[in-house]
């Protein structure tokens, strides 16, 4: 399981925060902003993933850190989330990726893709998927192809080309 949190202005993206590096080490920080957000997990430098930069007025360095759970610690997570001082505030709620695509093709994961995201983190839900080997990269690519698709056909019908 993959988990991501729907945020206040309803985009989908991974829990974390801005850290002040003036005051806190990138790991402190995280933990200080995931306490806010999630209450029970700490990560550390042996969590780290990668780090994409934003492109636009407002470059930002977004880190992805990673961390494997039992099924157990995963309900704790779930659990402490919905308890933590962010619930209902800037965090709407976790939500488990769907790694799977249905008979349709479209269904699952997919679909999940044609939400809309935050900043880098589409990106960086297919580089941690590919990466952590969770997903094999030909599935990947038919969910994206899929979900693209189904953006495309929405377009077309909400703006009808003029002939």
């Amino acid at each position: 399981s993959l988990q991501m949190q729907m945020r206040f202005d309803g985009l989908l993206g991974f829990p974390g925060g801005f850290v002040d590096r003036r005051f806190w080490s990138l790991e402190d920080g995280l933990n200080r902003v995931l306490g806010l957000g999630l209450g029970c997990l700490r990560l550390t430098e042996a969590d780290y993933l990668s780090s994409h930069l934003t492109e636009g007025p407002h470059r930002v360095v977004a880190h992805l850190y990673a961390r494997q759970l039992t099924l157990e610690q995963l309900h704790a997570v779930e659990i402490s989330a919905v308890h933590s001082r962010d619930h209902g505030l800037e965090v709407l709620g976790l939500v488990r990726v769907p790694l799977y695509t249905q008979k349709d093709r479209v269904g699952g994961f997919p679909n999940f893709l044609s939400n809309a995201f935050t900043s880098t983190a589409k990106y960086q839900l297919l580089f941690a998927l590919k990466v952590l080997n969770m997903m094999p990269e030909e599935k990947l690519a038919e969910a994206l192809a899929a979900a693209t698709e189904k953006q495309k056909k929405a377009l077309e019908k909400l703006l009808p080309s003029s002939s």
